[in-house]
């Protein structure tokens, strides 16, 4: 018997539930065995720790007071008007309770329009997730403590920053789930018109996602990875939508069966031996992409890569081995009120979608043409789409530790907030000093601190707003003249510094992964198809699909939302789920083609494909769309860009590219299509 139909039996025989329960107690014990995400409540991991800016980080250990990272309280007049020399007593009594006695007292610095003050309040470095925001939380509170009533306190700095996306994932990820959960719910219950069938789905994709966080957690042990709230977020999208996808797409199959047969266990079987070799080559196809990301050099992408093909690869085992036994269990009345009759219904020459795909295969060319000319002009927005959002832009509400920042620079000299920092080799100190005296861009370099060790370290001030492309011309320009220090071995750092990092470890990131995941997707079509040309065009007009999707969506980003550009990992991010998950139809689609073909033909065969198909792929596409979507109720704007772009490329993949696009295109090249395996037409052979 073959591997697949052993499968099947296994999982709709009479002894299914025996399967159904050894599932569900795996999962239960990986859930035990696991424990709890401490990672979840931090942000993402963006800098490598090989970027030139996170050596300079790692070096900061070696000087005095090294192993603490400084808070920042910023100090106004509710007035605007001037500080008087009470409030700056004020300040430094505000600077002092939050020290609460640790580290030495140093005076408040006032602002040259002597409308705002600053004093520095070390806080541990070794601090991060909840950790560091109940730290922060303290801080504010002991500034707060005895104020003056006359000042405004704002508590900023790179601590206060950490602490407040720490903060702002405090219960993020349960109310995602609640969203999400309720999201599916809905759609399901529109979909299946029925009280009673989405319960199983969504219990076994929800069980799916526990599991595959508790998976998440333990590789998370295992490979040293960060399973941040941002990861933790994303892959519990993905697996609450890969996974109702497959149960849909399942479940349809073992309706359609249903009309054909009286025993639903051999319409479940004769259904699970035909739906299962696609959902599975679906899942591979995305998962071995997700793992190119483990080529990346930004450490939350590669995180991300294994984090969320590992939970797909959950979903997909809680779908193939125990939705079919709780289907065979349940029987045909789970559909009720509207069961499946055996009434030998062909479903591939009705309803709306057969009306289009025949309209569509009559003028294919005519079609194709005015398809491709929107999606191309839908993806010139990328033509002016701003990439890269600064550290004040990534929250998508305001946090204090952002304000914060915003009150020093409309006060204090640009780069005065967040310097720049440089570590050279002590004997070289002069010849580094002179350069950076004498450095385009640089307001002020002096001394900060020597390591003991041979080291020195400088404090420099850039004349450029923080993280704009002025001050990356200047760190570049810095970098480039220290190299030329003879024995200097100068290393630039800082906030500016690691933005400059990130923003070209995603470039060389995106040059190499992009065409990774095209090529393991092409080779999973030619595997799976055995045609040369069908696999071509399905990925051509995939990518095109996807690039239509990333200019629409950074449209509707800047002009809807307001967001000034687009974050650094969501043209990746973004690429690969809308290539990877837009095959997962294609496979769905093209595969069904493929066994229609066998009787009717390659355009007959496509036609009654997509009326079988359309359906299902379409609710499909719409409930993965809006589960992206629901990235938007997390804090950061990252997640909100991502649940944007590819809603809208779902959407126009599952509408347009799915079932209007892929039949002109096989319309047009009839049984071309199929070379060089061909297909065998049983239907023109008798």
């Amino acid at each position: 018997m073959p591997v697949w139909d052993r499968y099947a039996a296994l999982v709709t025989g009479r002894r299914a539930w025996v399967v159904l329960l050894a599932v569900v107690v795996a999962g239960v014990a990986l859930m035990g065995l696991a424990g709890g995400n401490d990672s979840s409540g931090q942000g993402p991991k963006s800098l490598p720790d090989s970027a030139e800016s996170a050596r300079v980080a790692t070096m900061a250990e070696r000087f005095p007071g090294g192993d603490t990272a400084a808070a920042v309280l910023v100090a106004t007049r509710h007035d605007g008007g001037e500080l008087t020399t009470a409030d700056l007593a004020g300040v430094e009594a505000a600077a002092d309770r939050m020290r609460a006695g640790a580290g030495a007292r140093i005076p408040a610095v006032q602002s040259p329009d002597r409308r705002a003050a600053l004093a520095s309040v070390p806080v541990s470095a070794q601090l991060d997730g909840f950790a560091l925001s109940d730290r922060v939380k303290e801080l504010r509170a002991a500034a707060d403590r005895d104020r003056p009533s006359q000042l405004d306190f704002q508590v900023t700095g790179g601590p206060a920053f950490g602490a407040d996306i720490a903060a702002s994932f405090s219960g993020a990820n349960i109310l995602l789930l609640s969203v999400t959960a309720l999201v599916v719910m809905v759609l399901l219950v529109v979909t299946y018109r029925s009280p009673v069938l989405w319960l199983l789905p969504l219990t076994v994709v929800a069980l799916a996602d526990r599991v595959a966080t508790a998976v998440g957690t333990g590789l998370s042990h295992l490979t040293g990875l960060v399973f941040d709230g941002s990861t933790s977020g994303i892959t519990s999208v993905l697996v609450f939508g890969a996974g109702t996808n497959y149960a849909l797409l399942l479940v349809s199959r073992y309706r359609d069966e249903l009309h054909g047969n009286d025993s639903h266990r051999e319409a479940l079987r004769a259904a699970v031996r035909r739906a299962a070799p696609a959902i599975l080559a679906s899942n591979a196809t995305v998962v071995m992409a997700l793992l190119t990301l483990l080529l990346a050099v930004l450490p939350n992408t590669r995180s991300l890569g294994a984090f969320a093909a590992a939970g797909l690869v959950v979903a997909l085992i809680f779908v193939l081995f125990a939705l079919p036994p709780l289907l065979a269990l349940c029987g045909r009345k789970v559909f009720w009120p509207f069961v499946p009759r055996a009434d030998a219904r062909d479903q591939t020459t009705t309803g709306m979608w057969f009306a289009i795909a025949r309209r569509v295969v009559r003028r294919p060319v005519v079609v194709v043409v005015a398809l491709l000319c929107g999606l191309l002009l839908c993806a010139s927005g990328l033509l002016v789409t701003k990439v890269g959002l600064s550290q004040t832009e990534q929250f998508r509400v305001r946090a204090e530790s952002v304000t914060g920042l915003d009150t020093l620079a409309a006060h204090f000299p640009s780069g005065t907030s967040d310097p720049a920092v440089v570590v050279a080799a002590s004997p070289a100190t002069a010849a580094v000093q002179q350069v950076l005296d004498h450095a385009e861009g640089v307001s002020r370099a002096v001394v900060s601190g020597d390591s003991g060790t041979g080291l020195t370290r400088w404090s420099v001030v850039l004349q450029a707003a923080p993280a704009s492309p002025q001050s990356f011309t200047t760190i570049e320009h810095l970098r480039t003249e220290l190299r030329a220090v003879p024995g200097a071995q100068a290393l630039v750092g800082g906030s500016d510094a690691q933005a400059l990092d990130i923003r070209d470890a995603a470039r060389r990131d995106q040059a190499l992964v992009i065409p990774l995941i095209l090529s393991v997707i092409l080779l999973v079509l030619l595997i799976l198809l055995r045609a040369v040309p069908a696999a071509l065009i399905l990925v051509s007009i995939t990518v095109i699909s996807a690039l239509a999707a990333l200019g629409l969506g950074s449209m509707v980003s800047d002009h809807v939302f307001g967001f000034p550009a687009l974050d650094t990992s969501v043209p990746l991010f973004a690429f690969l789920f809308l290539v990877a998950l837009g095959v997962d139809y294609t496979i769905f689609l093209v595969v069904r083609a493929r066994e229609e073909a066998e009787n009717h033909g390659t355009v007959e065969g496509m036609v009654r494909a997509v009326a079988a198909t359309g359906a299902v792929i379409t609710s499909a596409g719409v409930v993965l769309a809006a589960v992206f979507c629901v990235l938007g109720v997390l804090p950061l704007i990252t997640l909100t860009q991502l649940g944007i772009v590819v809603g809208i490329g779902i959407l126009l993949d599952t509408f347009l590219v799915r079932t209007v696009a892929v039949p002109a295109l096989f319309a047009i090249l009839g049984d071309h299509i199929w070379w060089p395996a061909g297909h065998r037409n049983r239907g023109e052979a008798s």
